[in-house]
């Protein structure tokens, strides 16, 4: 009687077993995604003769830094919101959100 006892736990182990591990193969982890953002700004003037389409205000969260991210055609400039010439640019620009 004894030895059924043990088979039978052993038996009812494995089953488990196998289901824990068969639960385990469906989890899918989650997708890696980069941060692209600012994580540096300056403070320094955008030339006017290069033409900006667009701004998105970027907050501050770590990694990145709160900035005023100014779009070209080809480029990105990370640029500090407390800038004096910040509102003079913004104008006539359409702003970008997420």
């Amino acid at each position: 009687m004894a030895w059924t006892a043990r088979l039978l736990t052993i038996a009812v182990l494995i089953a488990l077993m196998g289901c824990f591990t068969g639960a385990q193969a469906n989890y899918r982890r989650p997708t890696r995604v980069g941060v692209t953002c600012c994580k540096e700004v300056s403070r320094g003037r955008i030339p006017p003769d290069i033409k900006l389409t667009a701004y998105k205000h970027q907050p501050a969260l770590s990694p990145c830094v709160d900035a005023i991210i100014f779009y070209a055609e080809k480029e990105r400039y990370c640029t500090d919101p407390k800038a004096r010439w910040i509102q003079n640019r913004l104008q006539g620009l359409k702003e970008l959100n997420d």
